[in-house]
């Protein structure tokens, strides 16, 4: 007699190697729910082939968090919440997610082999470097623990940015957001001096979320972001996500400032004199171009404001340790040219850049 795991791996490879045909995911999945008479043997499977695919997948360059995106791009936001539940691995996550989401055990199963198809198929890419060994990967260690000086500055940045967000008085949403902007500026230069007399880690990397619609203006904002906080943004068009290059304060600083300028492009885009698809693609165009240049300006003043002797070394060095490290991770890259369409849209977007709270 087989055993449900072997006949169960059988199905599952037949279903990726078909390329995810229905046929195929559905008898894995008659497998998958045909185990066992309860949740138990159902649910310790599913575990089972689904960590055998994170590690095959990690060892290709993706991370759980990446896979998650990836199940929500591909296919529904329900194989999103599986992939969520599931792929981390906790027992009995197949069983809560068929509870949470009211469906029976074939159904359940049937998500679980499209999310895992899906994963089992995806191609190799760069796996992320995480910083070399140094003060600063200590550090993140300690904030990550909840008392380190960084993740001080970061909740205090956080903090401002939501209030900036939120606030109906623009006066204040200003103050708020410039003095976020001021906090990231000097921490980055902090911590760049801190680590050129105590060791420094290494560049790392991270791939942030790039979602549709209008891709490649919200790749061209994230770019805008990365290069005034000393980074590196490469996007990957096909898979929907950037890989931002650079030192990891510098790297919680794009994430956090591309996050709100995005919300705060929503906000200008929903009160604008149209829904056509170029009048919105041109303001999102424009508000990079316009995002860039008011960034490059805050950079280049507080790194004005400091003794260029002891600064002007140890910024090179890390900008080129952040270029080695991009060009090591993509030897080739392409430069993507959008232009807008809308001449509407890209004043809007152009006035929205100038206005924005930084």
């Amino acid at each position: 007699m087989t055993a449900p795991g072997t006949a169960f791996d059988a199905a599952l490879a037949a279903a990726v190697g078909g390329g995810g045909r229905d046929r195929d995911v559905d008898a894995a999945a008659s497998v998958l729910a045909a185990s066992g008479e309860g949740w138990g043997e159902v649910s310790a499977l599913a575990a089972g082939a689904a960590a055998r695919l994170v590690r095959e997948s990690a060892a290709r360059g993706w991370t759980v968090p990446d896979l998650v995106r990836m199940a929500g791009r591909e296919l529904t936001p329900r194989h999103q919440r599986l992939a969520e539940s599931v792929l981390p691995g906790p027992a009995g996550a197949l069983a809560d997610f068929a509870a949470a989401e009211r469906l029976d055990r074939f159904s359940a199963a049937a998500v679980l082999v499209e999310v895992l198809c899906l994963v089992a198929r995806l191609p190799r890419i760069p796996v992320l470097p995480s910083g070399g060994p140094g003060r600063a990967a200590g550090a993140r260690a300690g904030a990550g623990a909840g008392g380190g000086p960084a993740s001080k500055v970061l909740g205090r940045i956080r903090a401002l940015l939501a209030k900036a967000e939120s606030t109906g008085f623009p006066e204040e949403a200003e103050a708020l957001s410039a003095k976020a902007q001021q906090l990231m500026a000097a921490h980055s230069i902090d911590e760049a001096l801190l680590d050129a007399h105590g060791g420094a880690a290494g560049p790392a990397a991270r791939r942030i979320g790039v979602e549709r619609p209008y891709e490649g203006a919200k790749a061209l904002l994230l770019d805008a972001v990365a290069s005034a906080n000393r980074c590196e943004a490469v996007w990957a068009q096909e898979f929907g996500f950037s890989t931002v290059v650079g030192h990891a304060g510098d790297l919680d600083a794009v994430e956090l400032l591309y996050t709100s300028l995005l919300v705060q492009a929503d906000r200008a885009l929903h009160r604008g004199r149209s829904r056509s698809r170029d009048y919105r693609e041109s303001f999102l165009i424009a508000y990079a171009a316009g995002i860039r240049e008011r960034l490059a300006d805050a950079a280049a003043t507080e790194v004005a404001a400091r003794p260029a002797a002891d600064l002007l070394p140890v910024l090179a060095a890390r900008d080129l340790a952040v270029r080695e490290t991009r060009e090591r991770l993509f030897p080739s890259t392409s430069t993507a040219r959008l232009k807008g369409r809308d001449v509407d849209g890209w004043e809007a977007g152009r006035s929205t850049a100038r206005s924005v709270r930084l």
